[in-house]
């Protein structure tokens, strides 16, 4: 064969095989057996059983879905790193899993100042940016596409626990201890916002630097208020730290806190010192089969959980698990980020199971209910009330 016929069929063996090589490049993720989602998320540190609960729940949706051969053949995988819950390392981790890792998109980041730093990130690079751990309305308002929330917002829960403390028990007298970031002051707002509907104004209020258990000074400007209830924004380890000074220091108050503390480490964490205390959820009771989400899920733990315990945590990520591959399945073979967004927002409905899923143009929150919850001061944690919302 001469050169010249040789360079020609070489040639043209490229340019056939151009088209795949721009097709598979044009989907940043996907490929014709898998699936890459990535993940920053707290895996070390006083937020790492948030951060592990959500990468658990993923993946158990995930290994469900692949033991039933993928979505459309595709394997689902998930590629965690870990930020600590601080955001410069969220937004390092997220770079790398857009630019070098090149995932389809970004699910379950874990926290505020976390997500508040990698989700412009993501819109700007057009990749979705799922079920963030968080329920700060700066990922709600105002809407950004790119961005789908599963739970409902802390607005939400605080107005569920400010019901309970006013409605419910008549008091007047509500504090505030929060972490000293966008977290906090997120759910801070709410507090306000929702003793405002009722004329009344939050009696005091204490913070922390994240990351800490420095919850003295906090406290102690909070005493001076004689509150009869605290509602609590914070992370686990510093709400324990709060709540068990608070009671050696006799302040006599009710305490509460929203779903981002992470109920069984909290109830954990206290032991008997944790009894009444309140939690609000944005996901049904974990212990519940009658839901048929919760059913699914406990088949899903004891088929890949490897020991893992049901949790509140974990069945957020299970949700979220399974709102990505619903929305895959919608989406069909040819799937892009486009069309996957299409099916979340046009497909209609998503029925996890007993609990719903709903958006559209203009709304990126899928649920709306709140739950609560209280310790039980054995470690454990029973439901409270019927879903608000």
């Amino acid at each position: 064969m001469s050169l010249n016929r040789r360079s020609f069929l070489l040639a043209s063996a490229a340019l056939a095989l151009a088209p795949v090589v721009r097709t598979r490049a044009a989907v940043p993720g996907v490929t014709a057996d898998r699936i890459l989602f990535g993940q920053s998320c707290a895996l070390e540190g006083p937020a790492q059983a948030l951060g592990r609960g959500m990468k658990a729940g993923i993946e158990l949706a995930f290994a469900e879905a692949n033991a039933a051969g993928g979505v459309y053949g595709r394997r689902l995988e998930l590629l965690s790193y870990d930020d600590g819950y601080e955001p410069e390392k969220a937004i390092a981790n997220t770079r790398r899993l857009i630019e070098q890792d090149g995932v389809f998109a970004l699910v379950g980041e874990v926290g505020t100042p976390t997500s508040k730093a990698a989700m412009p990130l993501a819109v700007e690079a057009g990749v979705p940016f799922l079920a963030p751990f968080t329920g700060a309305q700066l990922l709600r308002e105002p809407f950004r596409r790119e961005v789908v929330n599963v739970r409902a917002s802390y607005f939400q829960e605080t107005e569920a626990l400010v019901d309970h403390f006013v409605r419910g028990k008549g008091y007047t007298r509500i504090a505030v201890f929060y972490q000293d970031d966008s977290y906090g002051r997120a759910g801070r707002e709410g507090v306000r916002r929702a003793l405002a509907r009722r004329n009344l104004e939050i009696v005091g209020e204490g913070t922390y630097e994240r990351n800490t258990l420095r919850v003295k000074r906090g406290l102690m400007a909070i005493r001076r208020s004689r509150p009869q209830a605290v509602v609590m924004i914070g992370a686990y380890a510093p709400c324990a730290e709060f709540i068990r000074l608070a009671r050696r220091l006799r302040l006599g108050a009710d305490y509460a806190n929203v779903s981002f503390v992470g109920t069984r480490a909290l109830a954990e964490a206290l032991g008997p010192q944790g009894a009444g205390v309140i939690v609000s959820q944005v996901v049904p009771f974990p212990e519940d089969p009658s839901v048929p989400l919760v059913a699914a899920y406990h088949q899903a733990l004891q088929r890949f959980g490897q020991g893992l315990a049901p949790g509140f945590v974990s069945l957020e990520g299970y949700m979220a698990g399974r709102l990505v591959t619903t929305a895959l399945a919608r989406a069909g073979a040819a799937v892009d980020r486009g069309r996957f967004l299409d099916a979340i927002y046009g497909g209609g409905p998503i029925d996890l199971g007993g609990i719903t899923l709903a958006y559209g143009e203009g709304d990126n929150q899928g649920m709306e209910l709140v739950f609560l919850t209280e310790l039980d001061g054995r470690g454990g944690v029973r439901p409270l009330a019927r879903a608000a919302g």
